[in-house]
């Protein structure tokens, strides 16, 4: 059973840091590309970073480069999201999603984790 645990949300100020860290169990976890995806109140799940099986290819949206980093160690079977320069536009539910290639395309995600909250204050 595919399963996706999140941690490390928080709250946060205007400039702060996070780390968010994604924990896979119940498959191989390198049979997959790795989202993270989040969701702010009254507005649509969107794509925020990926990373590819090996982690040789990453994206990012518009909205987190530069500040947001992503990172797989397969050892461990977990993926980390570095959150730098946070903005209170940040604050949303943040999830992490197993998927067959990296997209933002919700369609191609195998499963979903519960998520985590990140709240960055002004």
């Amino acid at each position: 059973q595919l399963q996706l645990v999140e941690s490390g949300g928080g709250l946060v100020q205007s400039g702060a840091s996070l780390r968010l860290s994604c924990a896979a169990s119940g498959f191989t976890f390198d049979s997959y590309s790795i989202g993270w995806f989040r969701q702010a109140p009254g507005k649509e799940r969107e794509g925020v970073s990926c990373i590819s099986r090996r982690g040789e290819r990453t994206i990012y949206a518009d909205s987190v480069k530069a500040r947001f980093t992503i990172s797989r160690d397969n050892a461990k079977n977990t993926v980390y999201l570095q959150m730098n320069s946070l903005k209170p536009e940040d604050t949303a539910v943040y999830y992490c999603a197993a998927q067959l290639g990296c997209t933002f395309y919700t369609n191609s995600v195998r499963t979903w984790g519960q998520g985590t909250q990140v709240t960055v204050s002004s």
